[in-house]
């Protein structure tokens, strides 16, 4: 796979974006700014917010107010082709695994060659290789997974958001996807990612944004936020509170 410049995504950031549903605010951020490599892991407890906030920063809701920006410029469709997505159910398409990677390479305009080299590559990166021919739909929910994450790779984003990709995995599948993770930042892809498992942002996170009530209460390097957290939520959520 290719070499990618390490922090090639530049700065994505929010400016005073809300959603409000029958007179609920469900998201009110008024600044954020993800300048780093990342990884970028997006912790709180439920309804906090996370999906909605990692939704806007794909474009896939547009907020009530504020803004989402790429280097300054308000996300258009050009940024949002650099971005690209993993849900936490894998939406796979009903024909072969290696006909999922054929199908986004093929979009991209790549010979049938360069096509055939990039899914062997593809497969060897996620442990696939010997499921080639197999239906996607047949996969176990952690090769289904991998395969979305490969697949979303294959478009060579600069920014790969991932909403709890491993909440409904095993330990050892978990484990893998996090290697993949790891690998993909390395080779200078932006990751943000939603979590509820503390462990897993020890173990992956650059930088934290916690979430309480639909508004970023703290953001920082991963050791400051895990380890000193300054708000009250974050302290009593990484302690294992009740955080409504």
């Amino acid at each position: 796979m290719r070499d990618l410049v390490p922090d090639r995504a530049g700065c994505l950031s929010v400016d005073g974006v809300g959603i409000t549903r029958k007179g609920k605010a469900l998201l009110d951020v008024s600044r954020l700014s993800l300048d780093g490599p990342g990884p970028t892991l997006i912790l709180g407890p439920n309804g906090a917010g996370k999906s909605l906030l990692l939704r806007c920063l794909h474009g896939l809701i547009v907020p009530d107010q504020g803004q989402v920006r790429q280097d300054g410029a308000i996300l258009n469709a050009e940024h949002k082709a650099r971005q690209a997505m993993v849900f936490q159910q894998p939406v796979l398409l009903r024909r072969s695994v290696a006909a999922n990677l054929d199908f986004v390479l093929k979009r991209q305009g790549l010979p049938r060659a360069t096509r055939k080299i990039r899914i062997e590559e593809l497969l060897a990166e996620g442990g696939l290789d010997g499921k080639t021919r197999q239906s996607a739909r047949s996969l176990s929910g952690g090769e289904a997974q991998r395969l979305a994450i490969l697949r979303a790779l294959a478009l060579e984003p600069e920014t790969l958001f991932l909403d709890e990709p491993t909440s409904a995995l095993d330990p050892s599948a978990t484990q893998m996807i996090e290697r993949m993770i790891l690998r993909a930042s390395t080779r200078g892809v932006r990751i943000v990612m939603v979590t509820h498992d503390i462990g897993q942002a020890r173990r992956l996170a650059a930088d934290i944004v916690m979430m309480q009530g639909g508004h970023v209460v703290e953001h920082g390097a991963a050791k400051q936020v895990l380890d000193a957290p300054e708000s009250d939520a974050a302290r009593r959520y990484l302690a294992g509170g009740l955080v409504t």
